[in-house]
């Protein structure tokens, strides 16, 4: 017997798994039974940590412009779900954030998405996303990746990170926003514009 979402979504929320992380475990995730978006990132950053709220920063900020979504659509609409590889700050590394510990996927990765019946369209984001949602995509580069996906075959695209440290990756690959942008909040506007 499938577990209740609801039970499902506890567990997730009072997890401790990863009780030495650095600021401990704080798990931040968005996500209804009804999501037919779902938003798959690596993991919470500190800010998102500190907030409590998932892309309530300047890179939430752009990926909304991307979508074409407004602020309060994007954090209350139940078809909007937000689901990363880790659920918790991983804490900062020599080059950004450490890596979302596996553990994390492994143990609710999988669980979550069987109950999310209804997803028509994933934005993936980050190389650990890519990896699980896109095995074949796995080890290529952004550019890459988010070339072979740009036409959301399967209702998969992949995102480049919506951060402001990636705007010489826009600035140098302009074609993802004149081109694929368009595609994404066209698969975007559809789906939300249906009756709940």
């Amino acid at each position: 017997m499938q577990q209740d979402f609801q039970s499902l979504k506890i567990e997730m929320q009072t997890c401790k798994l990863c009780g030495d992380l650095p600021l401990g475990p704080n798990p931040i995730f968005q996500l209804d039974e009804r999501a037919r978006i779902l938003i798959v990132g690596q993991a919470p950053g500190r800010i998102t940590h500190m907030k409590n709220r998932p892309f309530d920063d300047p890179s939430g900020d752009r990926l909304r412009a991307w979508l074409a979504i407004d602020k309060s659509v994007f954090y209350t609409d139940p078809r909007i779900g937000i689901f990363p590889m880790g659920l918790c700050f991983p804490g900062t590394g020599s080059n950004g954030d450490n890596p979302p510990p596996k553990i994390c996927a492994t143990t609710w990765r999988k669980r979550a998405l069987q109950a999310l019946e209804e997803v028509e369209l994933t934005l993936v984001l980050g190389a650990y996303a890519i990896a699980w949602h896109l095995p074949q995509l796995k080890g290529k580069t952004v550019t890459e990746a988010v070339k072979q996906s740009s036409t959301g075959i399967d209702g998969v695209f992949v995102l480049p990170h919506p951060s402001p440290r990636n705007n010489r990756w826009l600035k140098q690959n302009d074609w993802f926003e004149t081109d694929v942008v368009p595609r994404i909040r066209q698969e975007v506007g559809q789906i939300l514009n249906r009756a709940k």
